[in-house]
This record gives structure tokens, C-alpha cells and sequence, in this order.
């Protein structure tokens, strides 16, 4: 089976998912022959997935989300009128996509949330099956736990999800639990894809907890946290730290952005307290550490994510760093929630390979 990627490269989380299923196909003998990356214009693929990848891969000029510098809240209006003043560019990268799709020859695409995938699939019609992957198809779905009082945030992410989706076969909801699937949708909820480096992890438990946030004022509530409850050990990455590691106090540690050291100090932590992307919660949950939180202000998104993490047992949703109430939580935090995740991931290599093949063999 000769398989091509199609990768939305706005954060880490879906080019990590890329990688773990890249592991996937390859090991079951599947010919991967290569990745397009969608990136803001002028801006490289990232080094820890061009170094990483086991195939070509190729750069695609993509729409980007727009955050505020202060508070990195998603400026929702920004992103889409950025976006349509690029419209000749993203017409390029459309015809791009059609010619890697001839050029390559592949029996199947698979598209982790690039929204240039579902255009190009819209405008060109290939008879090649796409099949979509990402968490946030999981909207799609009845179990899904919308944030409240938000009608239109709601119906923009469900046309973003949509139009990710088009032209697709199969969509693959990556989900915290096993759900029915939805085939009215052609939805199949599957377990997450998880970085090899995490999978070999044993963890254990000391007594620190683990920040990681990414909004200038949760940095200060953080630093606030820390000056009422000094009794409770703290390590926090911060973007704007800049030693790998800086001894602030007796239990307080500043740590630059890592990925290695970060999931170092995770194997080990008592609990994790960081933003509601799906990637990080999802380790989280994985080595049995609870979790608070945080969802970037106005993402509707990770708010989404948020409840759905609070649904399944992986901690508790706030939109602040209380850390009086997540030290609260911790006694009562259930570890079956944990194994009944970890028991639901090892079928990932299973679902994800039938899906793949059952995609190919129908076309």
C-alpha cells in the first residue's frame, strides 16, 4: 500500500500524530512515499519532524491561526481575513497538492486536519480515497461535549472540521475513549497516536507538580500560585524562559521549552497542569498523571477538549490556575480512568491498520 501524508504543521500536535502512524504503516510493511506540510508562508517545516520523518517531504504554503502576542487569545477574524488576502498563494499550494498526488501515485492520502487536503479534494475531485485524521472529529459525534453558550464558535469549528473533511472516505476521530462509531458521519473513532518516546516510559510519582502554559497572564498566575502555596514543589516551561533549567526557590524550578526534558520531568511528576491541547493531555493520561486544564482564552477548541478530558476522567477543567482546587482533586483522582486509556491505546496499531486497509481495498 503506498501511502502519502498531508500534515497541518501549526504546532506539534498533528505533525506528532503524523510520526506515530508513520511508525504504523512502515512497520507493517506499507511503502510511505511522502509528506506535504502545510506551513505559514516563509516559514520552514519545523526541524523535529523534517528530521524525524522517514520520507521525501515537501513544504506547502498554508493558512495559519492568528494570536494575540500578550495573551495569545485566537483572533478569530484576523485568521480569516489574513487568509483571504492570501488566496492566490493557497491557490498555488492547491495545484501543488494535485501534482504530489500524480507525481507520487498513491492508493490512499491521509490528511491530519490540513485544511488544503479537504480544498484540493473539493476542487479537483481525485478518485485516490482520503481518509482525514484528527481529534477534532470527534465533534461529529453525539458524545462529544460542546462548550456551552457559544452558538457560533460552535458552528465555525464544525465548518472548519467540515471542510477539512471533504472529499473524505473515512474520517478517524482520535478519541480519550472507546465510542460507537458514526456512519452516517463515515466517522470511526480510534485511540490516540502517541510518540514512540512516550509509549516506552515507565512512569513514577514525586512529589512536584508540572506546569505548561503558553498565556502571559497564566505565567503570572502561575508565579502567584507558587507565592501562596510554596509547600507545593513546581516545575514550569515556559516560552519565555531561557536556561534549560533556573533554580528560582526551594520549590520552584523555571525550565526552557523542551521536548525531551519535558517529557522527562512528566514521567515523574505528581500531576500536570498545561493548556488543552489534545497531544499533551493524551501523554498525560497515558503515564497516569492527572491534569488541569487550561484552555487558551477564546479557543474554542481546547475548550472542547477541556470537558471531553474532564468527561473520561483525566482531571478537571478550569479556565485559571487554581491550584488549591486541583490539590483538592488529587485524592480523589480515579487511576482506572488511566488504565482503561492505556487498554483502549494498545488497539491503535490494530484499528488504524484496518482502517487504512479497508479504505484501499474498497476503492
Amino acid at each position: 500500500m503506498r501511502i502519502l501524508f498531508l500534515v497541518q504543521g501549526e504546532g506539534r500536535g498533528h505533525m506528532t500524530q503524523a510520526l506515530a502512524l508513520a511508525q504504523i504503516v512502515q512497520a507493517a510493511g506499507h511503502d510511505l512515499v511522502g509528506g506535504l506540510v502545510g506551513v505559514t508562508q516563509g516559514r520552514p517545516v519545523p526541524a523535529f519532524f523534517a528530521d524525524a520523518f522517514p520520507a521525501p517531504i515537501e513544504a506547502v504554503n498554508s493558512p495559519a491561526l492568528v494570536f494575540d502576542k500578550k495573551t495569545n487569545e485566537l483572533k478569530v477574524g484576523t485568521s480569516v481575513l489574513n487568509s483571504l488576502k492570501k488566496s492566490k498563494v493557497y491557490f498555488s499550494s492547491l495545484r501543488q497538492i494535485r501534482d504530489a498526488i500524480r507525481r507520487h501515485r498513491p492508493d490512499v492520502v491521509v490528511n491530519f486536519y490540513e485544511i488544503l487536503g479537504g480544498l484540493a479534494y473539493a476542487r479537483y475531485r481525485f478518485r485516490v480515497p482520503i481518509v482525514t485524521v484528527a481529534h477534532q472529529y470527534l465533534a461529529f459525534h453525539p458524545a462529544f461535549p460542546f462548550p456551552p453558550d457559544k452558538p457560533l464558535d460552535k458552528q465555525a469549528f464544525l465548518l472548519l472540521s467540515r471542510i477539512n473533511s471533504w472529499g473524505a472516505t473515512l474520517k478517524l476521530a482520535l478519541s480519550f475513549d472507546e465510542l460507537p462509531d458514526v456512519p452516517a458521519e463515515h466517522l470511526k473513532v480510534v485511540p490516540p497516536l502517541l510518540r514512540q518516546e512516550v509509549l516506552d516510559r515507565t512512569p513514577t510519582t514525586e512529589p512536584y507538580l508540572l506546569a505548561y502554559v503558553t498565556q502571559p497572564g497564566l505565567r503570572v498566575q502561575v508565579e502567584e500560585a507558587h507565592r501562596q502555596r510554596p509547600d507545593v514543589p513546581l516545575r514550569f516551561f515556559h516560552s519565555g524562559v531561557t536556561q534549560p533549567e533556573q533554580v528560582v526557590d526551594d520549590t520552584l524550578t523555571l525550565h526552557a521549552i523542551d521536548g525531551k526534558r519535558f517529557l522527562d520531568v512528566m514521567q515523574h511528576c505528581r500531576a500536570v497542569v498545561t493548556t488543552a491541547g489534545f497531544e499533551s493531555v493524551c501523554e498525560a493520561f497515558y503515564l497516569g498523571k492527572p491534569v488541569l486544564m487550561i484552555p487558551q482564552p477564546n479557543h474554542y477548541e481546547q475548550a472542547g477538549n477541556a470537558l471531553d478530558g474532564q468527561r473520561v476522567g483525566v482531571g478537571i477543567a478550569s479556565d485559571s490556575f487554581d491550584l488549591d482546587r486541583l490539590m483538592a482533586y488529587l485524592p480523589n483522582h480515579d487511576p482506572a480512568a488511566n488504565a482503561r486509556f492505556r487498554q483502549w491505546h494498545s488497539r491503535c496499531t490494530e484499528l488504524f491498520l484496518a482502517a487504512l486497509e479497508g479504505v484501499v481495498r474498497k476503492k
